[in-house]
């Protein structure tokens, strides 16, 4: 039941645990106790689809590890990662008047992960933060690296801090009530992270894909491990994007969040999202880097493979150009893409407007 723990080690700041395995969500207490020894109380952050799977062996494990434990329950769905629901949810907090000896968990996916992190760490300028993802995205991307944020109006994750947590329970267990439109979204995650690793993980991801598309428990475990095990690595060498190293893990998210946002935020999964906008990057690299057509059609192979297939949206260049300009990972109004050559040789680009709305268009046509 121990599972495997994955250290990620940042400069300056605490080391903490990824624990990865089946069941280690009986463990959550005394884990949590022993990352945040000084921690007095526990106030849970959840949605209300895992409140009724897991809330109960959650706050079991806590008060069983003597940690007093408050709730709070938001609406599942990207509506929630929103300004006004984190205000809401501040507010609880000082209702329950939680010190700064409070040790806020994350119980959920990526939404949950985003809003209660953005809370820890704002809230009495920073508590302790424990994440404990519920999904496969949040498990091989979202709870492992301290990025927290609510979206804006104007665009996603717009408002946000870097906060790293100090445990993260990884169950592979809780994974089996996941439907298939959420399991299809971390398949999108991961193939982003294969690519951009290298050539070890993308050709074991190419010879797995029909075990994962299945979720045989042998292979999710190793994917999130390899994943968080990539993940880790990059966030040690740049926690805050100052290098440009933690740029990469952007593949895909340039046009995804255009996506999502035109579409309407919920209509297709982030991964999904992400999934297509991994295609458009393929593309770019094409035209811009001498990328072979070879690997834009392996990629693509293994994507549908995953059940990552096309997504039937498109729009008018000009409207995604203009959300674009507005994406966070932008520098000087400029609209930058992560490309990739082959896997694990990548670099980010400014992408001429010209240029881009010629291969904007040309996207779109071919979901006509």
């Amino acid at each position: 039941m121990a599972g495997r723990d994955i250290v990620v080690e940042i400069a300056g700041k605490p080391a903490y645990a990824v624990q990865i395995g089946k069941g280690v969500l009986r463990e959550l207490g005394a884990r949590a106790r022993r990352a945040c020894p000084k921690a007095a109380a526990a106030f849970i952050v959840t949605d209300d689809n895992v409140a009724p799977l897991y809330l109960r062996a959650a706050q079991a494990s806590l008060q069983g590890a003597g940690l007093p434990v408050e709730t709070f329950i938001a609406g599942a769905g990207e509506e929630s990662k929103s300004v006004a629901c984190l205000e809401r949810l501040w507010q609880v907090m000082a209702q329950a008047h939680l010190g700064r000896d409070a040790c806020v968990v994350a119980l959920g996916g990526g939404v949950v992960g985003d809003l209660a992190g953005f809370a820890a760490a704002t809230y009495m300028r920073g508590v302790f933060f424990v994440q404990v993802p519920t999904t496969l995205l949040a498990m091989v991307d979202s709870s492992v690296g301290g990025k927290t944020a609510v979206n804006l109006p104007e665009g996603k994750n717009l408002a946000g801090s870097f906060y790293q947590p100090s445990y993260v329970c990884a169950d592979t267990e809780v994974l089996s009530t996941l439907d298939e439109r959420e399991w299809v979204c971390g398949c999108g995650e991961v193939t982003k992270s294969a690519a951009l690793d290298g050539a070890a993980f993308f050709d074991w991801l190419r010879v797995h894909a029909r075990a994962l598309a299945l979720r045989d428990s042998a292979a999710t475990a190793e994917v999130i491990e390899r994943c968080v095990d990539f993940k880790a690595g990059i966030v040690a060498r740049d926690e805050q994007e100052n290098s440009g190293v933690r740029e990469c893990l952007n593949l895909g998210h340039t046009l995804g969040h255009a996506i999502e946002k035109l579409a309407g935020y919920g209509a297709y999964s982030h991964g999904a999202a992400v999934a297509e906008g991994v295609r458009f990057s393929a593309q770019l690299a094409e035209a811009l880097c001498g990328a072979d057509s070879a690997f834009t059609r392996e990629l693509g192979d293994l994507l549908d493979r995953l059940g990552c297939t096309r997504l039937p949206f498109s729009a008018q260049p000009t409207q995604l150009m203009e959300v674009m300009r507005a994406d966070k990972k932008n520098r000087a109004g400029e609209i930058r893409f992560v490309l990739l050559r082959e896997p694990g040789a990548w670099e980010v680009r400014r992408v001429e407007e010209d240029l881009l709305e010629e291969q904007l268009a040309a996207w779109a046509r071919s979901k006509a």
